[in-house]
């Protein structure tokens, strides 16, 4: 008679070799690929994801050629995901392969994890994807589909649940451990979702201990720690002979080596209303945006103003033409404020 847990690996796969989604690195086994869309696969939909590694593989076929990439063409592809280290440590990985590796991945999980930018859930995607090592990968939707249905109520955020889970998931893993992995985060993507779960048509309905004491919105446990913290921002954009000056910015934040406009942090709402400097002449302002990170909200508004001949503007601004703006790496929220402002100045 088989066990609970062997009718959850058989059901799941079984129901993995129906319903899977069409994805191209489910295609390959080159690690190349897997690795580049797990990195971009990070805090990022499929759908949104998809297209950004559809243009990474184009623009940079191998990994050879990510390597001879430069910082700013990477962010500059980048643009639009957030989350830029992941990016900046893509391309420090690509480089070291290369130079140290001949440009080889290591097939291990214990020998990826030594890998910068690579943790446990990257490094057991690879190896089982790519090297179908038995190694459990432990993600959100896996960390949902076995608290579910094998009823545990640690929490998932803290020390002991992640160790009671990595251990339940790897006492798992079957011998075709590339399709197992791939099935079950799939399965809590597809079936087993955070909102309204399909249990009606669940394949381990019979067995699920959350369906059976209808759990299902209490499961998984996770008790966050961290607070939302604001922050407002008045950005000050200079113009002066159809040019607009921006800079790189060097402090380490997500947003290190992206351009954006002169600074100036505010300590609240209301400090955003206006603003006043005696290097030019004011044109106009924005309307407040809002702009939602994992751990913060900022709130911006820009502040455009005229430099003349005698204006003394930080030394770190430098001008650019809007076709130069174009090209220079962004943060999403400076790119999206730069398309509003062309379609309403006509720039």
């Amino acid at each position: 008679m088989q066990t609970k847990s062997e009718i959850f690996v058989e059901k799941i796969i079984a129901w993995y070799q129906v319903n899977q989604r069409k994805l191209p690195w489910r295609a390959t086994k080159n690690p190349y690929y897997i690795w580049l869309s797990e990195i971009i696969l990070q805090q990022t939909r499929v759908k949104q994801g998809l297209r950004y590694y559809q243009k990474f593989i184009e623009t940079y076929p191998t990994l050879q050629d990510l390597a001879n990439a430069s910082e700013s063409e990477v962010f500059r592809l980048w643009q639009g995901l957030g989350y830029y280290n992941r990016a900046k440590n893509m391309l420090a990985t690509a480089r070291y392969l290369c130079e140290h590796c001949e440009g080889k991945f290591p097939q291990t999980y214990k020998e990826l994890l030594t890998l910068k930018g690579i943790g446990k859930y990257t490094a057991a995607a690879i190896a089982s994807f790519a090297f179908n090592e038995q190694v459990a990968v432990l993600d959100g939707n896996v960390y949902r589909v076995l608290a579910r249905y094998f009823g545990i109520y640690t929490d998932i955020a803290s020390l002991q649940g992640e160790k009671e889970f990595r251990e339940l998931a790897q006492s798992l893993v079957p011998t075709q451990a590339s399709e197992y992995n791939q099935a079950i985060m799939e399965f809590g993507a597809l079936q087993c979702t955070p909102q309204k779960p399909n249990c009606m048509f669940c394949p381990l309905q019979e067995n699920c201990f959350a369906f059976a004491y209808q759990e299902q919105a209490n499961l998984p446990v996770k008790i966050s720690k961290l607070q939302m913290k604001e922050r407002f921002f008045a950005y000050i954009v200079w113009h002066k002979d159809d040019k607009i000056a921006m800079k790189k910015r060097s402090e380490k934040d997500i947003w290190e080596n992206l351009y954006d406009f002169e600074l100036q942090e505010k300590n609240g709402l209301e400090e955003l209303h206006s603003i006043s400097t005696n290097e030019g002449t004011f044109l106009f302002h924005s309307d407040i945006f809002k702009h939602q990170l994992t751990h913060q909200r900022i709130f911006i508004r820009f502040f455009h103003f005229e430099a003349t001949e005698n204006s003394k503007i930080p030394h770190n601004l430098t001008w650019h033409t809007w076709e130069e703006i174009q090209h220079l790496p962004k943060p999403i929220v400076i790119v999206n404020y730069l398309q509003s402002l062309q379609k309403t100045k006509n720039l």
